[in-house]
């Protein structure tokens, strides 16, 4: 039993790579058309490949069409990470005072990205993800009253961080 299934693992496996070089450029091309931005095409290609992978695994059947109906929810979700990321960008410039930060302006993102981590994991859970304290908290195994906490200190830390970014530029 075991060597039949191999030979259908091999021959899934086969199939599998035969449709990615095939429809690969395709996919791409189409997010690419879509976003403007080839590195964001690429990644919502891989992403749409890895679906179909886990697809097939599950005795699924990826074609041509589902991988680009595939790629159409994909697109949808990144095209709400950027608006949440727009949105984000808009309210902390909001909280520590400055107009919103702009597509070319990569100050606000330099700063998150140099914050640390349990900084930056309550801001972007209240402020890119929306949640309440209390939803927050319990993703961070805490009350609300502590993420409140948790959310001035993260807000003080990152003003201090970002200021201090701009002073020396």
């Amino acid at each position: 039993m075991e060597s039949n299934q191999t030979v259908t693992d091999s021959g899934r496996s086969a199939g599998f790579t035969a449709l990615y070089a095939r429809e690969y450029p395709r996919v791409h091309a189409f997010a690419h058309r879509r976003t403007g931005d080839r590195s964001a095409a690429e990644e919502i290609a891989a992403e749409v490949f890895r679906i179909a992978w886990e697809h097939v695994l599950k005795d699924g059947k990826a074609t041509p069409g589902w991988l680009f109906v595939t790629a159409r929810n994909v697109l949808g979700n990144h095209y709400r990470a950027t608006a949440r990321l727009t949105e984000l960008h808009r309210r902390i410039g909001e909280e520590i005072g400055r107009a919103p930060a702009s597509a070319e302006d990569s100050a606000v993102l330099d700063t998150l990205d140099r914050l640390a981590d349990h900084h930056r994991e309550v801001l972007l859970l209240s402020y890119w993800d929306g949640l309440s304290a209390a939803e927050a908290g319990r993703m961070l195994g805490c009350g609300a009253p502590a993420v409140w906490v948790r959310l001035h200190r993260a807000r003080k830390a990152f003003r201090e961080l970002y200021i201090s970014s701009r002073e020396s530029v």
